[in-house]
């Protein structure tokens, strides 16, 4: 076994929520660099350390329930944008639920499945 794979012996590792703190991080040093704001730079460094905390902890739990939250938010914005060329979102004007119809069908009457109530919208 080498030093690496010693070192990492019970630690969690990249996941999802760390890739995105890395590309947050080179995001804000890239922007930060360009405007010369140095607060971008610090927020920067943040984001880059605690992507290595996360990598190198070993409360595998703790960081896989923090990754868990972080893609209950994430694959809904991620499946909608995938989304945006062929369906349109449209919220219930009663209940607030999040409905999906189908573009470029004109105008049309929607109906909410959860609460029954309708109304019109235009794809």
């Amino acid at each position: 076994m080498n030093w690496y794979q010693k070192f990492m012996l019970g630690r969690y590792g990249p996941d999802q929520l760390t890739v995105a703190l890395c590309l947050l991080s080179f995001a804000l040093s890239m922007v930060g660099n360009v405007t010369n704001l140095m607060g971008l730079t610090a927020l920067s460094s943040i984001a880059l350390g605690l992507a290595v905390y996360r990598t190198l902890s070993k409360n595998a739990g703790r960081r896989t329930s923090e990754n868990q939250k972080f893609l209950s938010k994430w694959n809904p914005l991620a499946a909608r944008f995938k989304d945006r060329k062929t369906h349109k979102y449209f919220k219930c004007p009663s209940c607030g639920q999040k409905l999906r119809v189908p573009k470029n069908k004109g105008n049309v009457s929607i109906k909410c499945p959860k609460c029954g109530s309708g109304f019109k919208g235009r794809t």
